[in-house]
């Protein structure tokens, strides 16, 4: 193995409504890109980042869980197997023991859920029971209290155990502020965050110097475009100015971005057209596999 591997994981997919993921995009536009289907919902992957160097395995999201029931299942169009994370882990020869981080961009069902299964006795209990929590602070601290408007996101009954098991272990980094360094990889890299605000507050965003992860900024390669955002944001004026900040950061510094819900692909350079205006350059597809490396 090299000194650093990234790797995908692919967990399951998942559908929600069209109109929610673009926003004030008209249908006519967004149904060319993402058709619908009879329910007005699009397809979306649950995607997750893994880095691996000679002494860590680390897992950036967790994707939605097997859980929660036929009926959350059939709303949401949930397509993955029991046990997705042990089973797609599987796949590149790893053991939930061998994660030693676990990074959580946001604490919303689609990327936490998948921190934990139920036991015997229906308690929630971690998958990666070894591993450290790396978490932004002041996010977990507004996931307790979040508005009446994105409560629903918020699955507090499930995540919550989890979180209290990492603080009890004393397994537990809490991240804070709008930048910062996550954990040191190898030969001087190091994994590092910056956050956004418009989707949710203090949404982080890990990279490394070839790979950026943005989660629900850019959760697709349409919706790299400025104006493109989705309806589910707190605070979609936020949100644009979030995008102008990092789509400059990410050309400049030349990065790979992975998109955690396109059902496409599963990244993309970005570069600038003839009018200055950021969009996708070349676009990476997925493979056939839940799990393969870069």
């Amino acid at each position: 193995m090299n000194e650093i591997s990234n790797a995908i994981l692919e967990p399951g997919y998942f559908k929600l409504d069209g109109g929610a993921m673009f926003g004030i995009i008209p249908k006519p536009l967004w149904n060319k890109v993402a058709p619908s289907d009879e329910l007005n919902r699009i397809d979306l992957a649950l995607r997750l980042w893994l880095i691996q160097t000679n002494t860590r395995v680390i897992v950036i999201d967790t994707g939605i869980g097997d859980y929660h029931g036929d009926k959350f299942d059939q709303r949401f169009d949930v397509r993955n197997q029991n046990s997705p994370l042990i089973k797609v882990l599987a796949e590149l020869d790893l053991k939930p023991s061998d994660v030693t981080d676990l990074v959580l961009s946001h604490l919303h069902f689609d990327h936490v859920g998948g921190i934990g299964h139920k036991n015997a006795e229906g308690q929630m209990v971690p998958v990666f029971e070894s591993a450290t929590l790396h978490l932004h602070k002041q996010h977990y601290e507004y996931s307790l209290n979040p508005t009446d408007r994105d409560t629903g996101s918020f699955h507090v009954e499930d995540f919550l155990p989890i979180i209290k098991h990492y603080q009890n272990a004393n397994q537990i980094q809490w991240l804070e502020g709008r930048t910062g360094d996550i954990l040191e990889l190898e030969n001087g890299e190091i994994l590092r965050f910056k956050s956004s605000m418009g989707h949710t507050p203090h949404l982080i965003h890990p990279y490394t110097s070839k790979y950026i992860y943005l989660a629900d900024l850019i959760p697709t390669s349409n919706h790299v475009s400025i104006p493109w955002v989705m309806g589910y944001d707190i605070a979609p004026g936020v949100t644009t100015e979030d995008k102008k900040e990092f789509l400059p950061f990410i050309h400049d510094h030349n990065l790979t971005i992975i998109f955690e819900h396109d059902p496409l692909y599963w990244g993309a350079s970005i570069v600038r057209d003839e009018k200055g205006q950021y969009k996708v350059g070349q676009a990476f597809s997925k493979k056939e596999s839940a799990g393969y490396r870069l």
